[in-house]
């Protein structure tokens, strides 16, 4: 497929837009010392629901945290907090996401408005819920450059099923063979796959390049480097 072929582009948010370990390891410190109330203990039990290093605030490679949907995050946390309703932990959970200082993989608005002026259309399929990605999106000053944004509970199923990809292609009325998926995990290359996208795997989140290459395309190094290699097709 050559570059004039390819006519739009889907990101998945975090470890693709925001680097994941930057981003998402200073919020689960933050959302541990805020549920944990104090408590050691049980600040340790939910670090080890979410398969969370708490020393290093990272996430362990393993963690589903990583690729997995809001809502597994909200059902794991719950379990350790008896008298807690899962809405009411979903709903802080959520809130505290929408929020949360971001770290930016790269300049996001240089970047994503680069690939606009290419003609491309952009979209976001995320596993983190819409309202939060809408919202951290607009705080970099780069809601506006993509045509859809999608997360779990958009309507389309989350990943590794292709229903966000899908609902981009539907939207755009750009055929899946002209689309890419983007993204750092194998959940996103599956989604993208699915949907007869072509996918490329950057290295902004916590997978390697021996994980993702059986599962893409390409392996860059960040969403950056998407320009030269739509130049070299």
């Amino acid at each position: 497929m050559r570059h004039r072929d390819i006519h739009g582009i889907v990101f998945d948010k975090d470890g693709v837009l925001f680097d994941f370990q930057k981003t998402w390891g200073a919020w689960a410190h933050r959302m541990i010392e805020v549920l944990s109330e104090g408590d050691g203990a049980l600040g340790q039990r939910l670090a080890d629901a979410l398969e969370y290093d708490r020393p290093t605030r990272k996430f362990r490679p393993e963690s589903f945290v990583i690729a997995g949907p809001a809502h597994h995050v909200s059902e794991a946390i719950v379990a350790h907090l008896p008298g807690r309703r899962l809405e009411d932990v979903h709903r802080f959970l959520v809130g505290e996401a929408a929020k949360t200082p971001l770290a930016p993989a790269v300049p996001l608005r240089a970047t994503l408005a680069a690939l606009r002026d290419r003609g491309l259309k952009l979209g976001v399929a995320t596993n983190d819920a819409e309202v939060a990605a809408k919202a951290q999106l607009a705080s970099q000053d780069a809601l506006d450059v993509f045509d859809l944004v999608c997360g779990f509970d958009s309507g389309f199923g989350a990943k590794p099923d292709p229903g966000m990809c899908l609902a981009f292609a539907q939207t755009t009325g750009i055929h899946p063979e002209a689309l890419v998926m983007v993204g750092d995990s194998t959940h996103d290359m599956d989604a993208g796959r699915a949907a007869g996208f072509t996918c490329v795997a950057v290295l902004t989140g916590v997978a390697t390049a021996e994980d993702l290459a059986p599962h893409a395309d390409a392996v860059l190094p960040d969403i950056a480097a998407l320009a030269g290699w739509l130049d070299t097709r």
